[in-house]
């Protein structure tokens, strides 16, 4: 082999060497810095914690919303209901739509992700324990006078007689509080509760007395009909005990 034959072999094993090392030079990105397209994301747990945890709390409970972790939530919430709320949201309320299809940044099979996510880290075969739940909507028209008579029987105790709070339950009444839950919310909330703040189900307002399902539909009337129609109008009460209006 000729010495201009050695040498190039030589600056041929080098260069190959050279670039070998490259991949450990400083500054140079690894894969893991790499960013990941959004639309192709499929973790439940980093899926849920953009886009669900900051209402629902950090495991799907403790938050401001309804706790979605909930076994019970998820025992008369079928996944059809969830993937319609989660693809879009609920008009009028604080939930939005998270799906792409409704103007959200999440594509249909990500929705899939936390419908099945939900279900597979939180949902409990035996969370009834023999009970039968109310339907999760109502099968029946609610009354707010027979309502008023269900509050008093299942929830004043905590809530008081006026529905104003008590130092074991807080204001149900609330004009914001109503206005930013739907009817159905309601209802989910009554049958539910919310075992994160120790608030009981439908069977244990009363110990041995579950509700019905359509005293729940009579005490939700009765809630409804507490809603202001000007929610957050903090000088309507008295523009009205004054007689003067804008």
């Amino acid at each position: 082999m000729s010495m201009s034959s050695r040498a190039f072999n030589m600056l041929a094993v080098m260069a190959v060497l050279w670039c070998a090392g490259c991949g450990n030079l400083p500054g140079r990105p690894m894969p893991s810095d790499i960013p990941i397209d959004p639309d192709n994301v499929s973790d439940f747990k980093v899926l849920f914690g953009t886009n669900c945890s900051g209402c629902h709390g950090a495991n799907g409970k403790n938050g401001a919303a309804l706790p979605i972790a909930d076994p019970l939530y998820l025992a008369i919430a079928d996944d059809a209901r969830i993937r319609k709320v989660v693809t879009n949201g609920i008009p009028g309320t604080s939930m939005a739509a998270f799906a792409q299809s409704a103007g959200g940044m999440l594509t249909e099979k990500q929705v899939d992700v936390i419908v099945r996510g939900l279900r597979d880290h939180y949902a409990k075969p035996n969370v009834l324990a023999g009970s039968v739940a109310p339907p999760y909507a109502a099968t029946e028209s609610g009354d707010a006078k027979r309502g008023a008579t269900v509050y008093q029987t299942f929830c004043a105790s905590c809530h008081g007689a006026d529905g104003k709070g008590t130092p074991k339950g807080s204001s149900i009444v609330d004009g914001s509080f109503l206005a930013l839950l739907t009817d159905q919310e309601l209802r989910t909330l009554v049958i539910v509760g919310r075992p994160d703040l120790g608030a009981p189900d439908w069977r244990n307002n009363v110990p041995g007395r579950p509700m019905s399902s359509q005293e729940i539909s009579d005490v939700v009337a009765w809630l409804a009909a507490q809603r202001p129609s000007f929610p957050g109008s903090p000088y309507l009460n008295a523009a009205e005990s004054t007689g003067e209006h804008p």
